[in-house]
């Protein structure tokens, strides 16, 4: 519609600087030190749903840190979008590797430098600035229900009791959410499912303190190499994963939902350059789409232990510490998958140490379905301002409140992402393009116009 190009052109200046000050507040939900910067956070979420246009915004204390959940609800005759969304971000660390401040916005070559630019508050807020462009031109055709919770990067460990405690509260049609990501600007795509999570910490303890290494080296096991030995266990020469019935439950994709993902622009080339990998690495057998997509997989996510300061000292440590996650593909349970995951890091504990495995979080994998009317309407309102059809892809990621969220309300959810796979999520120089952020708020209206409309 022009009325809503027009009013987003005229206040597009006031959304990018509302943007950026939101990503100055360092609202890490990982470090207890951040609990007032979290408090903060919430605050201003609610502050710009209310100027947007919600009628009611509540701020929801939890065990751990808040949710805001805002409403604009109209008409019950009409149907509901629930928008989902996370303010919490991940730590910034290691913080010499960013060129500029994390939590200090630079804007460079159309791109958003902070740390959540793209996950998830540049995306998130795409949703805030399309109610006000819908509410401010009397063109809301849809009731709209935000739930913005704190703690999606730790798991959502709190959201399930929430969630439950307020299934009236959060009634809905659909639930809209953007934080997954598009092939490109060039080629859009909707994704149209997103990985389970398993998540560990492996504890190896070898003698009961520090040894010189020169006294004790070659007479006493040491951590760091045991839990070395292990992890490098977890994968055979095709780097196919060796935990024993970790494939069990996999459900294979046809010959026919893999020739549709090679249908996918990839430029392999590119690809390994953007990286700065001299090649890739992977399950033998699949592309690097189908890895990243339709496999499960096992990554190190940290491993430490003895010395690690400035200079040398020579040391066989105690102790030596790794944590671990697994994606997980459709019919595959996080709970049964750590489980599986935890013994077998016990069972092949060396001679010498002691292993210790404890579960951190985990989250289902969860499949949106292409034929229902919201992803129709998600593809038509790409089509209506990008000029061309989405084409349907699995992202690699994991959000772990998706099956949670169709279990207790019964309502199917559409991903309609904005970023990049290259906007740098979790690594230094995070990053957001503005064209992104601009294309989301355009798009998002014609969604609930066209999902009205299919109703």
């Amino acid at each position: 519609m022009k009325v809503w190009k027009d009013y987003q052109e005229l206040h597009k200046d006031r959304f990018l600087n509302e943007l950026l000050e939101l990503l100055r507040i360092p609202s890490i939900s990982a470090r207890s030190e951040h609990k007032d910067d979290m408090t903060r956070c919430a605050e201003a979420v609610k502050q710009r749903l209310l100027e947007a246009g919600a009628d009611t915004v509540t701020i929801y204390p939890t065990a751990g840190h808040p949710v805001v959940y805002g409403e604009k609800m109209f008409d019950a005759s009409k149907p509901t979008v629930l928008v989902y969304g996370h303010y919490d971000v991940q730590p910034a660390d290691p913080l010499e590797l960013w060129n500029s401040g994390p939590f200090d916005p630079v804007i460079k070559d159309g791109k958003i430098y902070a740390r959540g630019s793209c996950d998830d508050k540049g995306q998130f807020y795409m949703h805030v600035k399309a109610l006000e462009t819908m509410t401010k031109t009397n063109t809301l055709q849809a009731n709209v229900k935000f739930i913005i919770e704190g703690e999606e990067e730790v798991g959502s460990p709190n959201l399930a009791t929430f969630v439950k405690a307020n299934k009236e509260l959060l009634k809905a049609d659909v639930i809209l959410i953007s934080d997954t990501s598009m092939l490109s600007m060039d080629t859009p795509s909707i994704d149209i499912g997103v990985r389970g999570l398993s998540y560990i910490e492996v504890e190896v303890t070898g003698p009961n303190r520090d040894l010189h290494s020169g006294v004790y080296g070659g007479a006493v096991a040491n951590p760091v190499t045991m839990l070395a030995k292990m992890i490098a266990s977890c994968h055979d020469e095709n780097n196919h994963i060796t935990i024993p019935g970790f494939y069990d439950d996999v459900v294979e994709s046809t010959p026919e939902e893999r020739a549709k993902m090679a249908q996918a622009p990839f430029n392999e080339e590119e690809y390994k350059k953007d990286l700065g990998v001299s090649s890739l690495w992977g399950e033998k057998g699949y592309t690097t789409n189908e890895r990243t997509g339709i496999r499960p997989t096992l990554e190190v996510n940290g491993i430490w232990g003895g010395y690690t300061g400035e200079g040398a000292k020579t040391v066989l440590p105690s102790k030596a510490f790794a944590k671990i996650s697994c994606r997980l593909v459709p019919n595959q349970s996080s709970v049964k998958m750590t489980a599986k995951i935890l013994d077998y890091f016990k069972s092949i504990a060396p001679a010498g140490v002691t292993v210790k495995a404890e579960e951190h979080h985990g989250g289902e994998p969860y499949m949106t379905p292409i034929d229902s009317n919201a992803y129709k309407a998600a593809a038509k309102a790409i089509n209506a301002t990008f000029g061309k059809d989405p084409i349907p892809v699995r992202g690699g990621g994991s959000i772990p409140i998706c099956a949670l969220f169709e279990k207790e309300l019964g309502i199917k959810i559409v991903f309609m992402g904005f970023g990049l796979d290259s906007d740098n999520l979790h690594s230094p120089n995070e990053k957001y393009d503005i064209f992104n952020f601009y294309k989301g708020i355009e798009t998002i209206p014609y969604f609930h116009q066209f999902y009205v409309e299919m109703k």
